[in-house]
């Protein structure tokens, strides 16, 4: 009896090592596969076995805009791939083909051998999300006509008290800091680009007040053939931090327009502050982008 347990317990492992193998020569064919398809083309918008450049979309925002919300929007879109923040640092173009590497490696349901059509690699945009001023260390690729950017913006007191709600020990000052600052950076880059076929913009209210309006300007702006809804995928990487919202509310996989409650405060003057930095990169952008 005890040798039939044994016999049994070993095969149990053997069956188990066996699979994690299978498992570890899978992922490293399928990353080859990617590698191979992406950095053996000179161009960093062309991969081999494919004539059409890719597009490179930017959803650029600030810290709690609401913008993991719009980017599982966008990624829900089978012409778009993308999962979230990449904390990619770009320099130039040449970056691109990171992001590309990134998107198609993270992003779990394009890295299984038994659906061969996620192996066409077929999106036209490769989205990544920029919330912060230190990942672009260089702004000339903004001017490159395969480079669309979506920038949002959400109203300062809502989007203060949630930064602080997120990160308690920030003090005031820096939340203020970081919505102030960015919003300066966001105003720049639209100068940099000055072209609204290639730059969108919208607010997180109006993406929840007036949905259907901006889902069809999105798409045409973006000129996909599936149009985009309010529903979204929930992916494996939805929810961790690093990557986008950790709030529960993302997870829900449809847009959500009651409110968390939020005890944090800010004080008028902060709020006073900021409202002269959104009412300015609102301007900005209206003048520079595609608006609703």
């Amino acid at each position: 009896m005890e040798t039939r347990i044994k016999e049994m317990h070993n095969m149990k492992n053997f069956i188990d090592s066996s699979r994690q193998s299978l498992r570890e020569a899978k992922n490293k064919f399928v990353e080859k596969y990617f590698q191979l398809r992406i950095t053996s083309t000179q161009s960093p918008y062309k991969i081999l076995l494919r004539n059409d450049s890719y597009k490179i979309l930017f959803l650029l925002s600030h810290m709690r805009s609401g913008s993991s919300l719009l980017s599982h929007i966008l990624s829900s879109n089978p012409e778009i791939i993308g999962y979230g923040e990449t904390h990619i640092q770009y320099f130039s173009e040449e970056d691109f083909q990171q992001l590309m590497l990134k998107a198609y490696l993270s992003v779990p349901e394009f890295r299984r051998i038994k659906d061969l059509k996620n192996f066409r690699m077929d999106h036209q945009y490769i989205l990544d999300k920029v919330l912060h001023n230190n990942k672009f260390l260089e702004h000339s690729f903004l001017a490159s006509e395969n480079v669309h950017v979506i920038f949002l913006l959400r109203e300062p007191q809502r989007t203060l008290n949630s930064i602080l709600d997120l990160k308690p020990h920030w003090s005031e000052e820096k939340a203020l800091l970081h919505y102030s600052d960015r919003l300066k950076n966001l105003e720049l880059y639209a100068q940099i680009i000055n072209n609204s076929d290639r730059a969108f913009s919208l607010t997180y209210e109006q993406l929840l007040n007036s949905t259907d309006l901006v889902l069809e300007k999105l798409q045409g702006f973006l000129k996909t053939k599936h149009p985009f809804t309010e529903n979204y995928k929930v992916l494996k990487t939805t929810g961790q931090p690093g990557v986008g919202d950790s709030k529960e509310n993302i997870k829900a996989g449809q847009i959500l327009r009651h409110p968390r409650e939020l005890s944090t405060h800010v004080s008028s003057t902060s709020i006073e502050v900021a409202e002269k930095a959104f009412k300015s990169c609102f301007k900005t952008l209206s003048n520079y982008c595609h608006v609703i």
